[in-house]
């Protein structure tokens, strides 16, 4: 087994990084606690992430080949990837939110629907009793209201799984233990 494979699965994420900025989106003004993460570097974290066992504590070590300028990186990258875990975490959240109110009201529509196309099922049963597609024109009308009960079904079947499983892995990458190595530094005295 490789020292990388070892890491993933002892829940270890390793970065490594030339200087501290390139953690960060060069296009966001804030400064670093409140900046973005980088999207690769974002995408490769959450990416090693999802190959660990969803159970295990995870730990992001970063490593930074030339620092410069800020004397805690430490506690600057883990305030940094909290920060941007936990917005991702809100969002998630939001997200899960949405898709609930947008069930509500479909289960509410479809029901409607539902209840209106039977009502006219049987009264076109009744109405055009004698006539060969009188039934015809029930079973439709049955069919179409079935039909409106399709998508809130979807989202509280199957819709639902997903977000709830981005949220949770968003969740364990906010809590993750942050460490991070700076090279040894030489001094001749």
């Amino acid at each position: 087994m490789t020292n990388l494979q070892l890491e993933t699965r002892q829940g270890v994420i390793r970065l490594r990084v030339r200087e501290i900025s390139q953690l960060f989106n060069s296009l966001d003004p804030d400064p670093f606690i409140e900046r973005d993460l980088d999207d690769d570097a974002a995408r490769y974290i959450e990416s090693w992430a999802r190959e660990i066992n969803h159970h295990g504590q995870l730990c992001l070590t970063v490593d930074i080949a030339e620092p410069k300028g800020h004397s805690d990186q430490q506690q600057l990258i883990e305030a940094a990837v909290r920060n941007y875990y936990g917005q991702m975490v809100d969002l998630a959240r939001n997200e899960f939110r949405e898709l609930m109110r947008r069930g509500r009201s479909s289960l509410v529509i479809g029901l409607v629907v539902l209840a209106a196309t039977m009502f006219a099922a049987h009264q076109a049963a009744v109405l055009l009793a004698g006539y060969d597609w009188g039934g015809l024109a029930a079973e439709g009308l049955m069919i179409g209201g079935w039909v409106a009960m399709w998508r809130p079904l979807e989202i509280f079947l199957y819709d639902w799984w997903p977000l709830r499983r981005k949220r949770l892995d968003l969740e364990r990458l906010r809590d993750m233990r942050v460490v991070v190595n700076l090279p040894a530094i030489n001094r001749e005295t």
